[in-house]
């Protein structure tokens, strides 16, 4: 890109010295590291940017040309598929009978008693009762 060797860097240096003075050239030494910094993180995403959005067109062009063949297939198969061996005819399917125990089986249950309480202490008007309450006068 640019052909800058060592005598050319060399020879900008001292005329840098000169012309800016030992005291200034440090801050615009700094000053210009800064820029070429920037300038360098710029271009790195600028290159990035480019390289997803050329990978995002790739993706929708393959994604079209799979939903193309795709498309295609759909056409060229058949619309009735033979049956599997897998799936059972509808005639041979249970009745609405035998249905019903397995719905039994999957509803919760009542929540069991607690051992060693009696069953009308764990009503909360029981538990309520059992509480002391102030004289009335």
């Amino acid at each position: 890109m640019l052909d800058v060797g060592f005598s050319e860097i060399l020879l900008t240096s001292a005329i840098a010295l000169i012309v800016l003075g030992p005291e200034r050239l440090p801050k615009v030494a700094r000053q210009v590291g800064n820029w070429v910094g920037r300038a360098r993180i710029m271009a790195r995403q600028l290159s990035e940017q480019l390289e997803r959005e050329v990978n995002a067109e790739e993706l929708l062009k393959a994604q079209k040309k799979t939903s193309a063949n795709a498309g295609l297939d759909a056409v060229n198969t058949p619309s009735i598929a033979p049956p599997s061996s897998a799936t059972p005819p509808p005639a041979e399917t249970a009745p609405p009978t035998e249905a019903a125990p397995l719905v039994a089986a999957t509803t919760p249950s009542p929540p069991e008693p607690v051992y060693g309480a009696p069953a009308s202490a764990t009503t909360p008007a029981a538990m309520h009762a059992s509480d002391p309450q102030p004289p009335h006068e």
